[in-house]
């Protein structure tokens, strides 16, 4: 049976949109620096990613824990209906998506709501849990990081939502404003490592981060990956993104003084000879933690998607047996239950 026209045109629209995304746009030109050959982003210690080879031998060799089909969330979100000055409303939205609310100031971190963190929504680690936060239920707006091109923190879906309905300022690494504009966001900024720009009365600061970018087999590295630091109303709020463990938490302590909140990844660390360079392990993150010397760190990156190769509470469990190891109170560096608001002040 021949297929209906506009389905023929949805299939071909969708092929198209695909591989636009999967091209991840032109990337970056500019002088070299101590993460830039003048073409592609490097870790200066590290490698900026696994070969193919690499890919190979560990899905050749995984052997992930199961997941649940699904897991019904058990916060609900309380947001407050004004913040003072001195305030920080923390909302757990999923994965590594947080909504932090200062006074006068709204900010998304990584923003996903799609089902599928893929080039295609009928494949690929798909969500075992609703947002915690519906999209139709945030507030307005105002930032939004975005610290890599991955699928599971650029998801270009949401970020149409969101500038459809919100038109914030989004910003980003080098390398990915002509992509985002591509597909329709008004204001971009990209940064450098350690550049800043000012929105309103905050300032925000793009921080080091060891990972690596992509979107597809090509493309590779052409963009920068990082983290952020966002200082609003006396509060200091950073948000490392995706990276291993690496010298830059404690550069960041040196320059910028302590956090008072850290969002730090604790997910997608097994089998650790593949993700070591990448992705921190729980007990890695508590010493960032110590490095940062935070007031208060929160874990991200984990319980939603099923990435790698370890089981669902397991991020949670060894960030326990972690704290107890090195000594940091639970109070220091907790997770939050996907939906759940956190009111941290001065």
């Amino acid at each position: 049976m021949r297929k209906p026209f506009s389905k023929l045109l949805g299939l071909a629209t969708g092929a198209y949109a695909t591989r636009r995304s999967l091209r991840g746009g032109p990337g970056h030109r500019g002088a070299p620096s101590d993460h830039f050959d003048g073409a592609l982003f490097f870790n200066p210690d590290a490698s900026a990613g696994k070969s193919f080879g690499d890919f190979l031998r560990w899905q050749r060799t995984s052997q992930p824990k199961p997941w649940p089909e699904w897991v019904p969330n058990k916060a609900t979100p309380r947001l407050p209906a004004k913040v003072h000055h001195g305030e920080l409303a923390l909302t757990f939205v999923n994965h590594i998506t947080y909504l932090l609310q200062f006074a006068d100031l709204n900010v998304l971190t990584d923003p996903v709501y799609s089902g599928r963190v893929s080039p295609v929504q009928w494949s690929g680690p798909k969500r075992v849990r609703a947002p915690g936060l519906a999209f139709e239920a945030l507030p307005r707006i105002d930032v939004v990081l975005v610290s890599h091109n991955h699928y599971d923190h650029l998801d270009l879906d949401t970020l149409q939502r969101l500038e459809e309905q919100h038109r914030p300022l989004f910003l980003t690494g080098l390398g990915n404003r002509a992509f985002l504009e591509e597909h329709g966001l008004g204001r971009v900024r990209e940064l450098d490592w350690w550049q800043q720009t000012n929105h309103d009365s905050a300032r925000i600061t793009c921080t080091p981060a060891q990972h690596w970018s992509g979107r597809g087999i090509s493309g590779r590295n052409k963009s920068l990956w990082g983290g952020f630091l966002v200082e609003h109303g006396g509060l200091k709020a950073y948000f490392a993104g995706d990276t291993g463990y690496w010298r830059h938490f404690r550069e960041l302590r040196q320059r910028h003084g302590v956090m008072d909140l850290a969002l730090l990844p604790i997910g997608a660390y097994e089998p650790r000879w593949f993700m070591r360079d990448q992705h921190m392990d729980p007990e890695e993150a508590v010493r960032a933690h110590l490095d940062l010397e935070a007031r208060l760190s929160v874990g991200t990156h984990y319980g939603c998607f099923q990435l790698t190769d370890e089981g669902i509470d397991d991020p949670v469990r060894d960030l326990e047996a972690a704290r107890a190891r090195l000594g940091v109170p639970a109070e220091r560096f907790r997770c939050l239950e996907t939906g759940e608001t956190f009111l941290l002040r001065r």
